[in-house]
């Protein structure tokens, strides 16, 4: 059966980075200042981690999930 890789990266605006907060691949940490660069390192950050391929199995698909949170300012007033 193919292998494949999950991963999902957040924002942290005080840090200014874009990280992998959670992923089925053990091990895997990497971040970036924008989502483009951290994108970019993924590859060679999971051909690190992952054991040999199997006979064939020359690429294994990666799916990028981005949570993006912000807060909405409410206003006091009373309608």
């Amino acid at each position: 059966m193919a292998r494949s890789v999950i991963v999902q990266a957040a924002h942290d605006p005080e840090a200014g980075v874009w990280f992998v907060e959670e992923s089925d691949l053990f091990g895997l940490n990497a971040e970036a200042e924008t989502l483009e660069g951290l994108v970019d390192k993924l590859p060679a950050v999971i051909a690190d981690l992952l054991q040999p391929a199997e006979a064939g199995e020359t690429e294994v698909p990666v799916e990028l999930v981005v949570r993006v949170s912000t807060r909405v300012q409410l206003s006091s007033d009373a309608a």
